[in-house]
């Protein structure tokens, strides 16, 4: 069985050959240079990766870590916390906005428990830390030990998906109040004021925005979070769905596979497994711009451009699925355009 030592060990940078071998073929396609614009980019990436081969994804999956936080009794959301619970168990009917875009993508959606404040719910994977993480306003979400058990169990989890056959990942979450302690981790990460990361998550009134920016900086003030230290940030000021996407980007890289982030919770998740495993970065995808207030800040700390510019903030790993459409695109255009070289077309640029 993997340790979070050979899982760590096991990423390494994408495969600079393949990338150039991939733009070359691209360049003499039945198209002007570069025409396709990012298209052609994310191509470029895909093949750089060693888990893929050939441009060719047989499986895909996105999923979704759902939590509840202890930060929720301060009054950071108007979402009943119940809300977290009953919206999991909607996922299990595949009624959620994640579960019908992942149908149309041809997507598998697999919901993990990692700290509902309720009874374990039927389909839902149990990798439950607790009912619930601490309150970060006085404490820390968890204990380092938890957060290092829990990005080990789900980046193993990853793997046990690619022994599947999956070769597409995304990322998503669910648990009332999760933005605040995202907008935690995003403010230590980037050394950013809180004032200039906290947004409205789920219909926050804009007018207590105030308070949700309070929190945040008492959070950061009561915990004290190491920012050279991604695992002491994530116990401290994060949360365990926030870990868990950590975990399932580090699986996915290790293997060798894209990891496609969703809105500005995965933004958090991402900073932290970029720091605890740079390379990382490169098996990123960014799907959309989240709606969120401190989304671009994170996003150029990650040195990642997102396709798709929505408006949307619904989470759940929604965008990541969206994006998927993306990366089917960007095979089908490698595997199925034919080449100049055979079409008897000279272009002059």
């Amino acid at each position: 069985m993997q340790t979070f030592s050979s899982i760590l060990n096991a990423i390494m940078p994408l495969d600079n050959v393949a990338m150039a071998r991939t733009a070359a073929r691209l360049d003499g396609l039945v198209k002007p240079t570069g025409s396709f614009g990012r298209l052609e980019h994310l191509a470029i990436q895909l093949a750089g990766m060693r888990g893929l081969s050939g441009h060719h994804i047989d499986r895909k999956q996105v999923i979704v870590m759902v939590a509840d936080h202890g930060v929720y009794d301060e009054g950071v959301t108007i979402s009943p916390k119940p809300v977290t619970a009953i919206h999991a168990q909607n996922m299990m009917k595949g009624i959620t906005g994640v579960c019908v875009l992942a149908a149309n993508v041809g997507a598998d959606v697999k919901v993990v428990d990692v700290g509902i404040d309720s009874d374990p719910i039927p389909g839902l994977v149990n990798m439950k830390m607790g009912r619930g993480s601490g309150n970060i306003a006085h404490g820390a979400a968890m204990s380092c030990q938890q957060a290092e058990d829990l990005l080990l169990a789900t980046a193993r989890l990853t793997l046990e998906q690619v022994a599947t056959g999956v070769k597409l990942f995304g990322v998503g979450e669910l648990g009332m109040a999760n933005t605040t302690p995202a907008a935690a981790v995003v403010s230590v990460f980037t050394d950013s004021d809180p004032q200039q990361i906290v947004g409205i998550g789920a219909n926050f009134p804009r007018d207590r925005l105030h308070h949700k920016v309070a929190v945040v900086q008492q959070a950061i003030a009561v915990n004290r979070p190491d920012a050279s230290d991604s695992i002491d940030v994530l116990a401290k000021v994060g949360g365990y769905d926030l870990v868990g996407m950590a975990g399932v980007m580090l699986g996915a890289a290790s293997a060798g596979l894209p990891v496609i982030l969703d809105g500005f919770p995965s933004y958090a998740a991402a900073l932290a497994a970029c720091r605890i495993a740079p390379d990382v970065r490169h098996y990123l995808i960014p799907s959309h711009l989240s709606a969120e207030k401190g989304s671009i800040i994170a996003l150029q700390h990650l040195q990642l451009e997102p396709y798709l510019h929505l408006d949307m903030r619904l989470g759940e790993g929604s965008g990541s699925v969206l994006a998927m459409h993306l990366v089917d695109a960007a095979c089908a255009m490698y595997n199925n355009m034919g080449l100049l070289a055979e079409s008897n077309i000279v272009l002059p640029f």
